[in-house]
């Protein structure tokens, strides 16, 4: 469904009124009719309304500082002003619509109004006497009469002092109705996304997984030929480590098995450091059932990339070279697979033998393939997962060490899913965003 507001950008002043903590659902109702939202605090505002609750509902850092920059080094209030449709100011203070009238641009707020040719709504939210002073009374009408402002006037109601008067900020669905006929139906103004206010580089999720427990394995697996040398893979662990922070993000309650990595690991998940497949699969199995007989934890992801293969024999001192060398190696166990086949109360052959884990866990998998994902629906249903993660490590730009990831999910009961080259984090929110649907369907 289009809203009357697509594709429009909307710059959001907040100044400091005790109405400021409508602006959280003003949001709402902006990107709701299909506008981009960018958000310009006074320095008071930020007293009344956090800039990270308005940074989250809208998608953009909070401007609330005139001499910020943004991170290319442009003026942040003056590139609103150049690419706003509609700047609307809600709830707009006495002394801001003093300091507007008079063209004193002490803050991002006023300072933007000053620059735009853009049309301009305020929304005014005080007390009752203040609005009915002259003097307020006055710069209003220099902002209507003067400036061709839009004024969507207060409505009388209980106020904060605990008076009735009229000063209370208008519904919030009249100002939107305002916003959307100052926009008008004319061309959008900076229809290019590199001329707007940059969006997050993370987009904040909510905090769909609060109460979950996660379990997130990541880096890759080292086998000992000796002391001194092992067979491993290039893993970093970048993709395991993503996908654990955005789990935290969302209120999960997640514990990092990390093998061999070469990034920093979340301070607040619970660290379990491995080395061998032999122990990545002992800490598994130790952390799968808990004291009751249940599952010990809602979700597995297994993003560690585990050797496959290990040496049959390693010794316990450092090999000498010198002539050529033969190195026996033999398959390690599929750990994934065994995690599976106990969450279903499967044996090794297939058969029933004991009760599938309750709740049962959901089972994601990683497949880092080469050239074709030919084999990764048979390992979907080899392995037992709900949900298999299969990327081309051969990709410019979706292997090992690389910070972002090209993947195709595989699930059980749908079809593949192809995503496009996004950040790694951005591949850990949207598979996050999959998992709490399935955590939700389930819980119904």
């Amino acid at each position: 469904m289009s809203g009357r507001l697509d594709g429009r950008l909307v710059g959001l002043g907040i100044t400091g009124s005790i109405a400021a903590y409508k602006a959280a659902e003003l949001i709402r109702l902006l990107r709701a009719e299909g506008a981009e939202v960018q958000v310009l605090l006074t320095p008071s505002a930020a007293r009344f309304v956090a800039p990270l609750t308005l940074a989250a509902l809208s998608g953009h850092p909070v401007d609330g500082d005139i001499l910020d920059l943004l991170p290319d080094g442009r003026i942040g209030h003056v590139v609103i002003a150049d690419s706003a449709d509609v700047l609307v100011v809600a709830p707009a203070t006495a002394h801001w619509l003093g300091a507007m009238a008079n063209g004193l641009a002490a803050d991002p707020v006023t300072a933007a109004c000053l620059a735009t040719a853009a049309p301009v709504v305020v929304a005014p939210a005080m007390d009752g006497e203040m609005y009915a002073h002259p003097a307020t009374r006055a710069n209003v009408a220099r902002l209507r009469e003067g400036f061709g402002y839009t004024i969507v006037e207060p409505e009388l109601g209980p106020l904060a002092s605990g008076q009735v008067g009229l000063g209370r900020l208008a519904e919030l669905s009249r100002i939107v109705d305002a916003v959307v006929a100052a926009a008008g139906d004319g061309p959008v103004r900076a229809p290019d996304p590199a001329a707007r206010p940059p969006r997050l580089a993370v987009e904040p999720r909510d905090a769909d997984l609060v109460g979950r427990r996660i379990v997130v394995t990541a880096g890759g697996t080292a086998e000992p030929i000796d002391p001194v040398r092992f067979i491993g893979n290039r893993s970093t662990g970048r993709m395991g480590v993503a996908i654990a922070e955005a789990a935290l993000d969302r209120g999960a309650a997640v514990t990092l098995i990390a093998a061999n990595v070469s990034v920093a690991l979340p301070e607040a998940a619970e660290i379990v450091r491995v080395e061998s497949t032999g122990q990545l699969r002992a800490a598994l199995l130790d952390r799968l059932v808990g004291p009751d007989g249940a599952a010990a934890f809602d979700v597995l992801v297994m993003a560690a990339a585990v050797a496959d293969f290990r040496p049959v024999a390693p010794t316990d001192v450092k090999l000498v070279r010198g002539g050529p060398m033969t190195l026996e190696l033999e398959p390690t166990p599929d750990i994934l697979a065994e995690v599976a086949r106990i969450a279903h109360g499967l044996d090794a052959t297939g058969a029933r033998t004991r009760d599938p884990l309750q709740p049962r866990p959901v089972l994601i998998g990683f497949a880092a393939e080469t050239g074709s994902f030919d084999r990764a629906a048979d390992k979907l249903r080899r392995k037992g997962v709900d949900l298999l993660v299969a990327n081309d490590v051969g990709e410019p730009g979706s292997g090992f060490g690389t910070d972002t990831n090209r993947v195709t999910v595989y699930a059980a009961d749908s079809e593949p899913e192809a995503w496009p080259l996004v950040s790694k984090r951005e591949v850990a929110d949207r598979l996050l965003d999959r998992l709490a649907r399935r955590l939700a369907d389930r819980a119904g």
